[in-house]
């Protein structure tokens, strides 16, 4: 499949590929075998790293009181020690130039410094057990010596010094181009962000927020992950890094996560190009007064607001009321259709066999929708699996999944499976449904006027819904403004983008003058 792109000013040659370089199973731990891991993140990613828990060498005094944690960690770390060789055989095992690529990383903690994750630029690498972060990267920069590439890139940095978050004064760009701002922790682009923070590790701090070290005049691009616990890499909505790379390759989304030609998203893959005097996301534009700044998104649901701000502060917003205008009235359409099987009682587990099927139009694309189960913590039994899901492309028009879902484990949390579907056609284009043997079909023209629902049962029983279909019109947005900022170096742009399924997307900031110069808080 071509890899989506843009004419955008500055992504000539580029094509926008999505992974999840953070995600945890069972070789440390979590839960789930590497190759279950490796097996979902085919399911819907381009690239992925799974990641095992390595070292912690400031981990807590083991109190009566932090006995479970501490034993918890050290015997994870002894388990991924005991299977690196097998780790490092799955993740080369795993990688295909142009269809899917995987790189070795593990985890390194510290409450001083921060988590890091540690990547090497293939498949193989060792575990540093570094006492604290000048050791660490003095060994990663023994390994450029030799020839080989590595980050460690600064993860949940929103928890703050001495609470292994990022501590803004031991920061250096040096193997740390981007920095993961989004994960299941929480969003940390500012200490008003949507995600909060609500892990038992506390709230996200103000000065140790994305923003902050931005204006502090560290450069970085931003970068999602999931942090998912559950052989489950890009678990739909906790944290994905989509980046602008010239081709599916290591090389290819290695050198574009370095040059910051990446960006943050939560779930859905929205495309997201952003360019000031014609320099991309993550570069650096020339020093000038007179800024042309170029924004084109490309959603796959209704655009809520797509937003511009200069040094963290909004300055231009383009709003819903703003995206709909010009509607007309013809039968075609061109657009997204949602379809999602969950709910019913927790705990009650609901197995789907479902046919999707566009009948008098065209299927143009099929972005999953699919999650891994939501556990974190040590489990009294394991099931023989964590593959719930099972999905292909039969035909030129039709897609069939197999899965199963266990209701939501509460009302804030989705836990459902499906798809965004992009299709051509008119109002009576239908979506037909087969689920679990029994057929369901809306036109286009009644879900223009809302979602549908069905039930396999009664009251509480597991449901499906088809969702409101969106025109391209309320997906997608463009538009260039120009910025004047007499003295302004050192200024940074980025957009956050808000769908009104609540997906996401967080640009990397694009700065205007050299590196050297002072950055401005307004």
């Amino acid at each position: 499949m071509t890899a989506p792109s843009t004419d955008a000013p500055g992504y000539a040659g580029l094509g926008l590929y999505v992974g999840d370089l953070h995600n945890h199973c069972g070789i440390s731990y979590g839960h789930g075998s590497i190759e279950d891991a490796y097996a979902n993140a085919r399911l819907q990613l381009d690239f992925a790293s799974v990641t095992g828990h390595g070292w912690w060498p400031d981990l807590p005094e083991r109190t009566p009181e932090l006995a479970s944690l501490v034993d918890y960690h050290t015997e994870g770390f002894a388990r991924l020690a005991r299977l690196w060789d097998h780790v490092q055989d799955v993740t080369a095992a795993a990688h295909e130039d142009g269809r899917f690529v995987t790189f070795q990383s593990f985890e390194w903690h510290s409450l001083a410094h921060g988590d890091h994750c540690v990547y090497f630029d293939g498949p193989r690498g060792e575990i540093i057990r570094a006492a604290d972060l000048d050791e660490l990267r003095a060994r990663l920069r023994v390994l450029a010596a030799q020839g080989v590439r590595t980050w460690a890139l600064p993860h949940h940095i929103g928890y703050g010094p001495a609470r292994r978050g990022i501590d803004w004064a031991s920061y250096t760009e040096e193997f740390a181009p981007v920095v993961e701002m989004m994960s299941m922790h929480g969003c940390a682009e500012s200490d008003e962000a949507p995600r909060s923070y609500l892990h038992t590790m506390g709230p996200r701090a103000g000065t140790a927020t994305a923003v902050h070290g931005l204006r502090l005049g560290h450069r970085f691009g931003l970068i999602g992950s999931t942090d998912h616990h559950s052989a489950f890499p890009g678990s739909h909505g906790h944290g994905r890094v989509a980046v602008w790379a010239p081709e599916l390759t290591r090389d290819g989304i290695w050198n574009a996560v370095q040059q910051r030609r990446a960006y943050a998203i939560t779930g859905d893959r929205i495309l997201l190009a952003t360019s000031v005097n014609g320099a991309p996301m993550g570069a650096e534009a020339a020093s000038a007064d007179r800024r042309r700044i170029h924004v084109t998104v490309q959603g796959r649901d209704a655009l809520d607001h797509v937003e511009l701000l200069r040094n963290g502060v909004p300055v231009h917003r383009v709003s819903r009321p703003e995206l709909l205008a010009g509607a007309g009235g013809s039968d075609a359409f061109s657009g997204t259709l949602g379809f999602a099987v969950g709910w019913g009682r927790r705990g009650e587990p609901v197995h789907w066999d479902v046919v999707l099927r566009i009948e008098g139009g065209r299927l143009l694309d099929v972005q999953p929708r699919l999650r891994g189960p939501e556990t974190v913590a040590p489990a009294e039994a394991e099931p023989d699996t964590y593959r719930p899901s099972w999905w292909e492309r039969t035909g030129p028009g039709e897609i069939r999944l197999r899965t199963v879902t266990d209701g939501n484990p509460n009302t804030a949390t989705d836990s459902t499976q499906g798809f965004s579907l992009r299709i051509e056609g008119d109002t009576r284009t239908r979506l037909v449904a087969v689920v679990n043997g029994v057929e369901s079909a809306h036109a286009v023209g009644e879900l223009l006027a809302g979602a549908r629902t069905g039930f396999t049962g009664g009251f509480v029983s597991g449901a499906y819904r088809f969702d409101r279909a969106v025109p391209d019109r309320e997906t997608t947005a463009e538009f260039e403004l120009t910025d004047e900022r007499p003295g302004g170096d050192g200024d940074f742009y980025h957009v956050r983008v808000r769908q009104l399924n609540d997906q996401w997307a967080w640009s990397s900031p694009t700065w205007v003058g050299p590196a050297d110069s002072c950055s401005r808080a307004g």
